[in-house]
């Protein structure tokens, strides 16, 4: 049976949604997220440039400015570029990738991952010292836990969503 919009309604009436509403909720979690990130960064840079930490919750959270030219926890500091350029495959793999998403769970996993990798992408190419050099902002701090971002929040849940998807056998088409 169809409905009105041309979406196929099986006989326990699950509504299968066209392809393009996965792809639409992946960009929209990518965009909404990187913007995020993007904007607290520039909100980071502004305020806490130059302060003290900023307790928020006495010895659990601050806000602590610092930047990282390596990946997670600070590891590979010396591989910027290399760093960039993982990213940038990274974003076209996950890219390519969305235009098989039938799977609410992966097309929010995928966005998270997108997100993530350009966020700090964006940091290495706009940021000092140069072009795909450049550091990443960091400014969330957990006591007893390196400094991080929004996306590195983002990475860390997109990790979860696929790993959890993959354990439930879900594959990215919504096969099982």
């Amino acid at each position: 049976m169809q409905t009105a919009r041309g979406a196929s309604l099986s006989s326990s009436g699950d509504t299968h949604h066209p392809r393009s509403t996965y792809v639409r909720l992946f960009f929209f979690v990518a965009v909404s997220v990187w913007l995020i990130d993007q904007a607290t960064k520039a909100l980071a840079v502004a305020k806490l440039d130059g302060r003290d930490p900023v307790t928020v919750i006495p010895n659990v959270f601050s806000l602590e400015l610092t930047t990282n030219s390596g990946a997670a926890f600070g590891m590979a500091a010396g591989m910027t570029v290399v760093l960039s350029a993982l990213a940038v495959v990274v974003c076209g793999f996950v890219i390519h990738a969305s235009s098989r998403l039938r799977d609410k769970g992966w097309a929010v996993g995928l966005g998270l991952l997108l997100a993530g990798a350009m966020g700090n992408l964006t940091d290495r190419i706009f940021r000092d010292p140069s072009p795909f050099r450049g550091h990443v902002v960091d400014f969330l701090h957990l006591t007893h836990w390196p400094i991080f971002n929004v996306a590195d929040i983002a990475l860390t849940f997109a990790a979860l969503i696929v790993f959890w998807r993959t354990w439930r056998g879900v594959g990215i088409d919504g096969t099982r």
